[in-house]
């Protein structure tokens, strides 16, 4: 097990899931400060009731949440396996949790109610803590990240959100977020937060679209199904214009010639999850029948990233980074033999965090991207 500490402002330990007693080895591991919150991302490896009542025993007085993952970015990078915890000092941060618990019957009202009431009750708090910022974690099963994101919008004020759905490795079978000592699906946790720290909240990917295109015909946007492009079967279509074999299509293919739409001056990504016994191709985001997809062109994953965090880090690099990056850059990364100098990037700039099944981002659900949370020392650090 190791311990981040050196320049950081979070609290960060990592440790196999199948460890003897690994909860508890992480708390002690997160140091003696007071924990404002701890964010745990488990593998979906691991025993989640046995990591819950663990989390719950140990950890008491100290709220917790979490959720499964697609693999997890711990300390060295790109890793599988292993528990992440994440510690928020209280010294240095404010939360404010929310429990969304049924994504099928969203109480938005309430929701933004509760969150301009607790964002003020924080103001008051802290009135010189300069940086607000929103997390969410959210079942990456139940094709709700859309309307949640959505929903939250009108209660995010100036204050920027992102997150990540929560995965189960490349199974596609059951995702979890946790919550005060429960594991809950069809479910979402909110997290508001106030920091003495400086902070900037991102969203980046490493695609350019191309002039091909190709048009939805046949959807069934509830359930996030395609069944025809250009009028004819959608996965036989979409291997022709790869120049592919039908037979051919998996979650490879999917990575690295991803489909994106274009809504305002951005284009955001409509990754596909994975094609259907009929020959559909079911989606990781929102979609519907007259959507324009365009192909996108991946540019060199680690030249690109290298860029990215050198511009978080143009006016001084971040003590740590808390990253949401989508389990289809990682099945690139892995794909093109990148993971590796991708894993050493991520561990100089300090980034901690999951892979994923979608990214959220402000009100938008996104997909092949990397969104998260820059943290900067205090101005003024007394500690």
């Amino acid at each position: 097990m190791t311990r981040a500490q050196d320049r950081s402002v979070l609290r960060v330990a990592h440790l196999r899931h199948d460890a003897p007693d690994a909860v508890p080895r992480l708390f002690d591991a997160l140091g003696p400060d007071e924990m404002e919150l701890v964010v745990l991302f488990v593998s979906p490896q691991a025993d989640f009731d046995t990591v819950i009542a663990a989390a719950a025993r140990f950890g008491a007085g100290t709220r917790v949440i979490g959720c499964s993952t697609a693999g997890e970015i711990s300390p060295e990078g790109y890793t599988e396996g292993e528990i992440v915890a994440v510690g928020f000092p209280r010294d240095l941060f404010r939360a404010r949790l929310h429990l969304i618990a049924d994504l099928d019957d969203i109480p938005a009202q309430q929701i933004i109610d509760r969150m301009i009431q607790r964002r003020h009750e924080m103001a008051q708090e802290h009135p010189d803590w300069p940086a607000e910022f929103n997390f969410v974690l959210i079942d990456g099963l139940s094709t709700r990240e859309d309307a949640l994101t959505s929903d939250l919008a009108m209660g995010l004020g100036p204050v920027p959100l992102f997150g990540g759905s929560a995965g189960d490795g490349a199974e596609f079978r059951e995702t979890f977020v946790l919550h005060d000592g429960k594991a809950h699906r069809n479910a979402a946790v909110l997290a508001q937060f106030r920091s003495r720290c400086p902070v900037r909240v991102f969203k980046t990917d490493h695609l350019v679209p191309t002039e091909t295109r190709m048009v939805v015909t046949r959807a069934d946007p509830k359930r996030r199904i395609v069944q025809e492009i250009n009028a004819e079967p959608a996965a036989r279509e979409y291997a022709r214009v790869l120049g592919k074999d039908p037979e051919g299509l998996s979650t490879f293919t999917f990575a690295a010639h991803p489909l994106v739409v274009r809504i305002g001056e951005q284009h955001h990504v409509r990754a596909i999850q994975r094609v259907a016994d009929t020959g559909d191709l079911v989606f990781f985001s929102a979609i519907d029948e007259g959507l324009v997809l365009s192909l996108a062109q991946p540019r060199n994953m680690v030249d690109h990233l290298r860029g990215e965090l050198a511009s978080l880090s143009a006016k001084g690099a971040p003590a740590n980074i808390l990253g949401c990056d989508c389990i289809l850059r990682r099945m690139e990364a892995e794909q093109k033999q990148m993971s590796g100098e991708i894993s050493r990037l991520m561990s100089a700039a300090h980034v901690v965090g999951f892979s994923t099944y979608g990214e959220q981002f402000n009100s938008m659900h996104v997909n092949q991207t990397l969104t998260g949370v820059a943290f900067y020392p205090p101005e003024e650090d007394d500690r």
